[in-house]
């Protein structure tokens, strides 16, 4: 009794610095918890605002991106009649599509007009990217400005713009070609309508994929320019053999880029066509064919598979065009 009143421990109780609840633990491990839960609870907290500043932009990917073209896909696989309505028809319409003589001359038309005038416009945009570069630092802003200029125009307001000077009647390009003495210049007749929208494109488009090639040159060591000028290399050798070569991956991506727009080519052709509607047919090019089926026609079913055919048709062309000069541009 004495000996227990003078502080010796009574049987069971645990020793000073030690939990009854849990007597195998040290104290430092038990001072460390409340930190370690502090740092959960931050991290959880961290993580929980990014998800709140991410929502915003899910939401609306999802209801204007994904919803439309999933209700897009579900027009696609239904059919509407006059006697049985609207009933499904899965695949049907994919078939129609790629049988279909209207959708197939608009791709092999927008693929002939692509051929002709995505390397004109690119060798322009690399020869503009080149001369801006090797230029003074005043010449540069001057060259890059005009160049960009056309691109900050609205595809349609470019378009009405150039329909103005083609006019047959009124436009001055006819104008000044009576006044040479060359002939009146149909631009926008059947033998001229697609060199005439192939200007328009290229007017326009010349001057961002100048402004990619640009900043790609800008991002290259100054240090090569120098031992190239030290080994006695010209100008244009050094443009040649050394600035295209290092910039393949920028060009591989504006090309991309182009062949993407121009098997979506729509807005020229349907600014063009109430001016040249002999020319611009309905389905002149398979984007405006969908486009004419949906608010002419009111096939709003084959019109979503067209489009998703020519979805899929894009993506094939891109997939194969990176396959082919993937090695080149290091691009993976």
């Amino acid at each position: 009794m004495s000996l227990l009143r003078q502080g010796s421990p009574a049987a069971g109780a645990a020793p000073r610095g030690q939990s009854v609840s849990d007597p195998d633990v040290p104290a430092a491990s038990r001072h460390a918890r409340p930190q370690t839960r502090w740092r959960l609870s931050a991290r959880t907290r961290h993580r929980g605002m990014g998800l709140l500043l991410v929502t915003p932009f899910t939401l609306l990917f999802l209801a204007f991106l994904v919803a439309p073209l999933g209700y897009a896909f579900w027009l696609s696989l239904r059919t509407s009649t006059l006697v049985g309505g609207d009933h499904f028809s899965w695949f049907a319409n994919y078939k129609q599509t790629f049988t279909d003589p209207h959708f197939l001359s608009g791709v092999r038309r927008v693929i002939v007009f692509g051929v002709v005038q995505i390397p004109l416009m690119i060798a322009l945009a690399l020869l503009g990217a080149l001369i801006i570069d090797a230029a003074t630092s005043r010449l540069a802003k001057v060259f890059r400005m005009t160049l960009f200029m056309p691109y900050a125009v609205p595809a349609v307001i470019g378009a009405l713009m150039w329909g103005f000077l083609y006019s047959p009647t009124f436009g001055p390009v006819n104008s000044i070609s009576q006044a040479l003495g060359l002939g009146s210049a149909d631009l926008l007749g059947h033998g001229l309508m697609l060199t005439s929208l192939g200007n328009i494109v290229t007017w326009q488009w010349t001057g961002y994929n100048m402004i990619v090639l640009y900043a790609a040159l800008q991002g290259l060591p100054r240090e090569i320019y120098e031992a190239a000028r030290i080994d006695g290399a010209s100008q244009l050798q050094t443009a040649l053999r050394i600035k295209v070569p290092m910039i393949s991956s920028a060009l591989v991506l504006t090309l991309m880029f182009a062949i993407i727009g121009t098997l979506q080519f729509f807005t020229e052709p349907r600014v063009l066509e109430p001016t040249a509607s002999s020319v611009i047919t309905p389905d002149y090019t398979p984007n405006l064919y969908a486009y004419n089926l949906a608010f002419q026609y009111s096939e709003f079913n084959y019109s979503a598979a067209i489009s998703f055919s020519l979805g899929a048709v894009v993506f094939i062309g891109s997939y194969l065009f990176l396959f082919l000069t993937r090695r080149r541009s290091g691009l993976k």
